[in-house]
Protein backbone atom coordinates (compact mmCIF):
# COMPACT_ATOMS: atom_id res chain seq x y z
CA UNK A 1 0.00 0.00 0.00
CA UNK A 2 0.79 3.82 -0.68
CA UNK A 3 3.04 5.52 2.45
CA UNK A 4 0.46 6.96 4.96
CA UNK A 5 1.46 9.40 7.51
CA UNK A 6 -0.14 9.73 10.42
CA UNK A 7 -1.57 13.28 11.35
CA UNK A 8 -0.68 13.53 15.55
CA UNK A 9 -3.03 16.53 15.76
CA UNK A 10 -6.16 14.89 14.85
CA UNK A 11 -5.71 13.02 18.32
CA UNK A 12 -8.85 12.81 20.35
CA UNK A 13 -10.03 11.06 23.45
CA UNK A 14 -12.05 7.47 22.85
CA UNK A 15 -11.59 5.87 26.10
CA UNK A 16 -10.13 5.19 29.46
CA UNK A 17 -9.96 1.59 31.30
CA UNK A 18 -9.23 0.92 34.42
CA UNK A 19 -7.38 -2.14 33.39
CA UNK A 20 -6.29 -4.32 30.34
CA UNK A 21 -9.33 -6.67 30.19
CA UNK A 22 -11.61 -3.82 30.31
CA UNK A 23 -9.65 -2.25 27.18
CA UNK A 24 -9.93 -5.62 25.57
CA UNK A 25 -13.74 -5.63 25.97
CA UNK A 26 -14.14 -2.46 24.50
CA UNK A 27 -11.44 -2.33 21.71
CA UNK A 28 -10.80 -5.50 19.66
CA UNK A 29 -7.42 -6.15 19.25
CA UNK A 30 -7.61 -7.42 16.41
CA UNK A 31 -8.97 -4.28 15.10
CA UNK A 32 -6.50 -1.04 14.22
CA UNK A 33 -2.81 -0.42 15.21
CA UNK A 34 -2.29 1.50 19.06
CA UNK A 35 1.11 2.68 19.47
CA UNK A 36 1.71 2.49 23.52
CA UNK A 37 3.18 5.34 25.61
CA UNK A 38 4.93 4.26 29.27
CA UNK A 39 7.16 5.37 31.40
CA UNK A 40 7.27 6.51 35.10
CA UNK A 41 4.77 8.91 36.84
CA UNK A 42 7.08 11.70 36.52
CA UNK A 43 9.06 10.96 33.34
CA UNK A 44 6.89 14.19 31.45
CA UNK A 45 4.62 11.39 29.89
CA UNK A 46 1.26 13.47 29.45
CA UNK A 47 3.53 16.81 28.41
CA UNK A 48 5.16 14.84 25.60
CA UNK A 49 1.84 13.37 24.07
CA UNK A 50 0.43 16.92 24.63
CA UNK A 51 3.22 18.75 22.45
CA UNK A 52 3.09 15.35 19.85
CA UNK A 53 -0.41 16.60 19.07
CA UNK A 54 -0.10 19.99 19.58
CA UNK A 55 -3.34 20.01 21.93
CA UNK A 56 -2.62 21.53 25.34
CA UNK A 57 -5.25 19.00 27.11
CA UNK A 58 -5.31 15.66 25.03
CA UNK A 59 -3.73 14.44 27.96
CA UNK A 60 -4.33 15.50 31.38
CA UNK A 61 -1.25 16.35 33.31
CA UNK A 62 -1.04 16.27 37.40
CA UNK A 63 0.95 18.10 39.54
CA UNK A 64 0.63 14.71 41.90
CA UNK A 65 2.48 12.16 39.36
CA UNK A 66 0.70 9.00 40.03
CA UNK A 67 -2.31 10.16 40.41
CA UNK A 68 -4.27 8.75 37.38
CA UNK A 69 -4.37 5.24 37.22
CA UNK A 70 -6.41 4.60 34.14
CA UNK A 71 -5.53 3.53 30.38
CA UNK A 72 -6.30 6.41 28.13
CA UNK A 73 -6.83 5.17 24.51
CA UNK A 74 -6.79 8.66 21.82
CA UNK A 75 -7.49 7.96 18.14
CA UNK A 76 -5.74 9.85 15.45
CA UNK A 77 -7.92 7.97 12.50
CA UNK A 78 -9.94 4.81 11.85
CA UNK A 79 -7.02 2.49 11.98
CA UNK A 80 -4.71 4.12 14.85
CA UNK A 81 -4.81 4.70 18.48
CA UNK A 82 -2.58 6.17 21.12
CA UNK A 83 -2.53 4.52 24.22
CA UNK A 84 -1.32 5.98 27.11
CA UNK A 85 -0.28 3.70 30.07
CA UNK A 86 -0.62 4.38 34.08
CA UNK A 87 2.67 5.88 35.35
CA UNK A 88 4.57 3.44 37.11
CA UNK A 89 7.00 3.69 39.98
CA UNK A 90 5.60 6.45 42.12
CA UNK A 91 2.36 6.10 42.42
CA UNK A 92 1.26 6.12 46.22
CA UNK A 93 -0.88 2.22 46.12
CA UNK A 94 -0.65 -0.87 48.02
CA UNK A 95 2.02 -3.50 46.71
CA UNK A 96 -0.64 -5.80 45.86
CA UNK A 97 -1.90 -3.42 43.32
CA UNK A 98 1.59 -2.32 41.86
CA UNK A 99 1.75 -6.22 41.11
CA UNK A 100 -1.39 -6.52 39.99
CA UNK A 101 -1.16 -3.69 37.16
CA UNK A 102 2.62 -5.01 36.53
CA UNK A 103 1.26 -8.36 35.51
CA UNK A 104 -1.55 -6.90 33.04
CA UNK A 105 0.78 -4.68 31.70
CA UNK A 106 3.23 -7.24 30.91
CA UNK A 107 0.49 -9.34 29.41
CA UNK A 108 -0.62 -6.43 27.28
CA UNK A 109 2.91 -5.99 26.03
CA UNK A 110 3.31 -9.47 25.45
CA UNK A 111 -0.37 -10.34 23.82
CA UNK A 112 -2.12 -7.41 22.25
CA UNK A 113 -1.85 -8.20 18.53
CA UNK A 114 -2.40 -4.53 17.51
CA UNK A 115 0.46 -2.99 19.35
CA UNK A 116 3.01 -2.16 16.62
CA UNK A 117 5.56 -0.25 18.99
CA UNK A 118 6.09 0.89 22.85
CA UNK A 119 7.48 4.33 23.41
CA UNK A 120 9.31 4.20 26.79
CA UNK A 121 9.80 7.57 28.19
CA UNK A 122 12.13 8.50 30.99
CA UNK A 123 13.71 11.95 32.29
CA UNK A 124 17.01 12.33 30.74
CA UNK A 125 18.38 13.33 34.37
CA UNK A 126 17.18 9.94 35.87
CA UNK A 127 16.78 7.36 32.78
CA UNK A 128 16.80 3.72 33.14
CA UNK A 129 15.37 2.69 36.15
CA UNK A 130 14.51 -0.79 37.36
CA UNK A 131 11.12 -0.71 35.60
CA UNK A 132 12.29 1.39 33.06
CA UNK A 133 14.08 -1.77 32.29
CA UNK A 134 11.68 -4.06 32.74
CA UNK A 135 9.34 -2.66 30.36
CA UNK A 136 12.07 -2.16 27.96
CA UNK A 137 12.84 -5.65 27.70
CA UNK A 138 9.05 -6.88 28.15
CA UNK A 139 8.78 -5.41 24.57
CA UNK A 140 11.82 -6.39 22.84
CA UNK A 141 11.14 -10.14 24.06
CA UNK A 142 7.52 -9.68 22.53
CA UNK A 143 9.56 -8.73 19.29
CA UNK A 144 7.97 -4.71 19.44
CA UNK A 145 10.00 -2.06 18.43
CA UNK A 146 10.97 0.99 21.15
CA UNK A 147 11.81 4.34 21.49
CA UNK A 148 13.46 5.49 24.66
CA UNK A 149 12.10 9.14 24.73
CA UNK A 150 14.13 10.56 26.84
CA UNK A 151 12.26 14.02 28.03
CA UNK A 152 13.13 17.06 29.95
CA UNK A 153 16.25 17.33 27.64
CA UNK A 154 16.22 21.45 27.72
CA UNK A 155 17.41 21.01 31.36
CA UNK A 156 20.66 20.20 30.70
CA UNK A 157 23.37 21.90 28.52
CA UNK A 158 23.82 20.72 24.65
CA UNK A 159 27.09 18.84 25.78
CA UNK A 160 25.21 16.78 28.95
CA UNK A 161 22.35 16.23 27.17
CA UNK A 162 24.29 14.58 24.48
CA UNK A 163 26.46 12.78 27.16
CA UNK A 164 22.85 11.30 28.91
CA UNK A 165 21.80 10.10 24.76
CA UNK A 166 24.90 8.30 24.05
CA UNK A 167 25.84 6.60 27.34
CA UNK A 168 21.53 5.46 27.25
CA UNK A 169 22.31 4.21 23.33
CA UNK A 170 25.46 2.44 25.09
CA UNK A 171 23.48 0.23 28.10
CA UNK A 172 21.05 -0.43 25.19
CA UNK A 173 22.81 -1.64 22.67
CA UNK A 174 22.87 -4.97 24.12
CA UNK A 175 19.36 -4.90 22.44
CA UNK A 176 21.09 -5.06 18.56
CA UNK A 177 19.10 -1.68 17.17
CA UNK A 178 15.56 -2.82 18.46
CA UNK A 179 15.65 0.24 20.87
CA UNK A 180 16.33 3.62 19.65
CA UNK A 181 17.19 6.36 22.00
CA UNK A 182 16.32 10.28 21.21
CA UNK A 183 16.33 13.48 23.65
CA UNK A 184 12.56 15.30 23.77
CA UNK A 185 11.94 17.93 24.83
CA UNK A 186 8.15 19.15 25.75
CA UNK A 187 8.77 23.16 26.56
CA UNK A 188 11.44 23.80 23.60
CA UNK A 189 9.26 21.20 21.05
CA UNK A 190 12.80 19.61 19.93
CA UNK A 191 12.36 16.01 19.23
CA UNK A 192 8.99 16.24 17.59
CA UNK A 193 10.62 15.26 14.03
CA UNK A 194 12.71 12.20 14.68
CA UNK A 195 9.00 11.00 17.08
CA UNK A 196 7.36 11.28 14.00
CA UNK A 197 9.44 9.79 11.45
CA UNK A 198 9.63 6.95 14.03
CA UNK A 199 6.06 6.25 15.03
CA UNK A 200 4.92 6.25 11.49
CA UNK A 201 7.50 3.70 10.18
CA UNK A 202 5.69 1.88 12.74
CA UNK A 203 2.39 2.61 11.74
CA UNK A 204 3.11 2.28 7.99
CA UNK A 205 5.23 -1.58 8.95
CA UNK A 206 2.42 -2.92 11.03
CA UNK A 207 -0.25 -1.73 8.45
CA UNK A 208 1.63 -3.60 5.41
CA UNK A 209 1.98 -7.02 7.82
CA UNK A 210 -1.06 -6.71 8.44
CA UNK A 211 -2.24 -6.73 4.66
CA UNK A 212 0.56 -9.23 4.02
CA UNK A 213 -1.08 -11.72 6.32
CA UNK A 214 -4.75 -11.20 4.98
CA UNK A 215 -3.45 -11.97 1.31
CA UNK A 216 -1.82 -14.78 2.29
Amino acid sequence: MADQELDFRKAKFLISAPDIAHLDQHLNAEQGIEIAFAGRSNAGKSSALNTLTEQKSLARTSKTPGRTQLINVFEINEHCRLVDLPGYGFAQVPLALKKKWQQALGEYLQERSSLAGVVVLMDVRHPLKDLDMQMIEWAVASELPVLALLTKADKLAQSARMKAVNEVRKKLAKFDKKVLVEPFSSMKGFGKPKVYNVLNSWYQNHMDTVETEASE
